[in-house]
């Protein structure tokens, strides 16, 4: 048997066995980790958003009873520590990279963001270092913020000068405008992507230890790698000397897959000190500093002949990079958002550009979806403010252009192998039915109804490299070693899943391993929705090279031309020789052929794939009140292959949950002096259960060739179509009272004072 002859049994529900232990309080997060004696760590922050360091006197805290350690900028610098943090420069118009102001991990002569990090008390514990924190002097002479995104704000960085980042094109510009100029029809709508934060239920923490020649990181992140890699670089020590591991995660969301200031500074206190320093962050401290997402403005433009067919799209968007560059920040809504620019269309020619602008703000980085659920919403939105302007049927209008021909190359060379986004779009109607009674229902009560559909497109991304290793146990079970990281999806259960399937192992005898540097020697972690596409690959190929390795040793030791293993069995026709994968695994052991039970393969996916989906919902608004109710609620998604239906249709609903948060309730607001308005859950409004109905969730997958398993990743789509879905009900909604526009949020304040200029409004 070769591995592409194993098949896994596919599309039966799972039973997560990751949940037993974490209902009964029983799994373990970084703050269930601390050594015992461990110091602790607090940050003085900055309260200014803009402004020059006058004066930083740490002298009293040093000397206060359990101190044990004061760190500033100058003092890492003091002992080698680089104080630069990576982050991502892309290639902008005419050749070179964006711009690359250094981002310290502790302020140096001036601070650029309320919140950003000054200095680190480590004391006994974390009441005393934040008593130490208070004893700090220091003076700051106040700039004026720069908080708009226009190229006229004070300038943050001498190398970015008024504050341009850099100016992405993608595309062909001047066929575009071409295009434009010969179109029957042109529509135009500007998208305003609200700032949101990740609020992860863990907020992020580390703890760090040295033992004199290792240094040891225990952080809840997406990954261990990429910490690691960038710990050698700025604290100077050889990668093979650093261990970074990651135990169970309370959520990340793209948020926690790179690295912060905090993990370096307490690396290097833990150098010094000798032993184990720790950091929880509070929840004031992760609205501050935790990377935000979105925050754009994008103007799309369509073109349209006289039969409505799409000849033209461009979008021009300003993007807010906050205060510096994040660890992929620049990639965001740039690289990432061309990937899916123009959606489920078939648009001859189109355009990108992008300028990034940096604020006195968070910085920004990846928040699920990470510049697709921006691209979605932008053309969903130019899409139904084009049928609204020509006159059409939103649904017709997208039928007419939608992509029907596979395979379909993308405006980047990439191929979608195979898809039905027309199919998809007719089951709207059958969802559909009855609307024009609870329409009239609405009405009698004073209600206002809207109804909004999004047809999305993803493009899956992360490091198409991946490595597994299963090692076959004495006691009859199995190791999986993964390179990716659970951060609450289930990847326990699935992974576990797949081995026995493939091998006859029951699965809770399958052991999985993840999130150690030290027993996993290189992986892409998680992040774009790439861990059972990318890592279910490697395992598969790993599985696949064992059981061929065992059909060749065990041929040779019962003297036949060939074993097969077929119904979980290796043995050969015409004999009664059998053996479980188990069994087999002993025999080798007893022959010391090791190498048969502990087997590696690392995988490259040459093409991504493309889930999509066609999201469709009510809502209901109060006119007196601005309240918004999500009244019904659909989606019907290609995800190819599935291995635990349910775990997608889990992972489908939260990403809905989290878009319907940005779109009706989140917002991360600064005043006009740079200090953050909604620093806490008091106001900043999270989704609530009862603010959602029941999700209607069906899936018509159609396997990918890109990878051998058929699937397409799920885990960020509910949020890429759900933005667009619910801004396009809420557009619905309030049209017959005459509001022509409509930004995310749609919290009542916003959707009351909407309603009340209209009927104000002059005729």
């Amino acid at each position: 048997m070769n591995a592409s002859q194993m098949k896994f049994g596919l599309a039966q529900p799972l039973k997560r066995r990751e949940d037993v232990r974490f209902l009964t309080g029983q799994g373990r997060y970084v703050a269930d980790l601390v050594p015992q004696g461990a110091l602790w760590a607090a940050f003085l922050r900055s309260d200014h958003a803009h402004g020059e360091i006058l004066s930083l006197d740490v002298s009293e805290a040093r000397a206060a009873p359990g101190v044990h350690l004061v760190l500033t900028a100058a003092d890492l610098v003091a002992v080698g520590v680089k104080l630069g943090m990576k982050g991502e420069r892309i290639e902008t118009r005419g050749g070179g990279k964006g711009a690359g102001p250094e981002r310290p991990v502790l302020a140096r002569d001036r601070v650029r963001f309320v919140g950003e990090a000054m200095a680190m008390v480590v004391a006994d514990t974390p009441e005393v270092a934040r008593d130490a924190i208070e004893m700090i002097a220091f003076d700051i002479k106040d700039l004026d913020p720069a908080l708009h995104l226009t190229l006229e704000e004070p300038t943050l960085h001498p190398e970015a000068p008024k504050n341009h980042a850099f100016d992405f094109v993608f595309g062909d510009e001047a066929e575009t405008e071409a295009a434009f100029r010969k179109a029957a029809h042109r529509v135009e709508v500007e998208v305003i992507h609200n700032r949101v934060t990740a609020a992860p239920m863990e907020p992020r923490a580390a703890f760090a230890e040295w033992d004199g020649a290792r240094l040891h990181l225990c952080v809840n992140g997406q990954g261990v790698w990429v910490q690691r890699n960038e710990l050698s670089r700025m604290l100077g020590l050889p990668r093979e000397s650093i261990r970074v591991t990651n135990p169970d995660v309370g959520g990340g969301f793209g948020m926690k897959a790179m690295t912060y200031p905090e993990y370096v500074v307490l690396a290097q206190a833990a150098r010094q000190l000798g032993r184990p320093v720790a950091w929880v962050s509070t929840r004031s401290e992760a609205m501050l500093t935790d990377n935000s997402g979105r925050d754009l403005v994008a103007r799309a433009e369509l073109g349209f002949d006289r039969d409505h067919r799409i000849t033209a799209y461009r979008v021009n968007l300003v993007t807010n990079l906050g205060a510096y560059n994040s660890q992929f920040g620049q990639a965001i809504q740039t690289e990432l958002f061309a990937k899916v620019l123009t959606g489920v269309y078939k648009v001859p020619v189109a355009a990108l550009q992008a300028t990034g602008v940096y604020t006195n703000a968070t910085p920004i980085d990846a928040y699920r979806g990470a510049g697709r659920p921006e691209a979605i919403l932008t053309v969903e939105r130019a899409m139904d403010e084009a049928a609204r302007v020509l006159g059409v049927d939103p649904v017709a209008l997208r039928l007419k252009n939608v992509i029907r021909d596979f395979p379909h190359e993308t405006m980047e060379g990439e191929i979608i192998d195979g898809g039905d986004f027309a199919g998809l779009l007719e089951t709207v109607a059958p969802r559909s039915v009855g609307y024009a009674d609870r329409l009239a229902a609405s009405r009698a009560k004073g209600r206002l109804r809207g109804i909004g559909v999004a047809a999305y497109i993803e493009a899956i991304l992360g490091d198409p490299d991946e490595t597994a290793r299963l090692v076959l146990d004495e006691d009859g079970g199995a190791t999986l070693y993964v390179g990716t990281q659970s951060n609450g999806q289930g990847h326990e259960s699935v992974y576990a899943r797949m081995v026995a399937e493939a091998t006859g192992i029951a699965p809770e005898r399958v052991r999985i391993v993840e999130g150690d540097s030290d027993r996993i020697a290189k992986g892409g972690g998680t992040g774009g929705s790439r861990s059972v596409t990318v890592q279910g690959t490697a395992a598969r190929a790993t599985i696949g090279a064992m059981i061929t390795a065992f059909e060749g040793f065990l041929a040779q030791e019962w003297g036949l031309e060939a074993v097969e293993f077929t119904d979980l069995r290796f043995g050969a026709p015409g004999t009664n020789l059998r053996l479980t994968m188990a069994e087999a695994a002993a025999l080798a052991r007893a022959r010391e052929r090791h190498d048969l039970v502990d087997r590696s393969e690392r995988i490259r996916l040459d093409g991504r794939s493309f889930p999509n989906g066609v999201h469709l919902c009510e809502v209901e608004i109060d006119p007196e009140t601005g309240g918004l109710t999500l009244d019904r609620y659909s989606v019907v998604d290609d995800f190819g292959v599935l291995v635990a239906p349910n775990l997608v249709e889990g992972q489908v609903h939260g990403g809905i949950a989290q878009g319907f948060g940005q779109a009706v309730t989140e917002w991360l607001v600064q005043d006009d002096t740079g200090q953050v308005l909604t620093g806490s859950f008091m106001d900043y409004a999270m989704p609530r259960a009862t603010d959602l109905p029941m999700i209607q969730f069906a899936e018509r997958g159609i396997p990918t060739r890109t990878n051998p398993l058929g699937m397409k990743g799920c885990g960020e789509a509910g949020t890429v179509g759900a933005l667009a879905a619910i801004s396009n009900a809420v557009r619905d909604a309030l049209a017959p009272v005459g509001v022509t526009r409509v930004d995310m949020p749609f919290t009542p304040t916003r959707l009351w004072t909407w309603i009340t200029e209209a009927r104000h409004a002059p005729v």
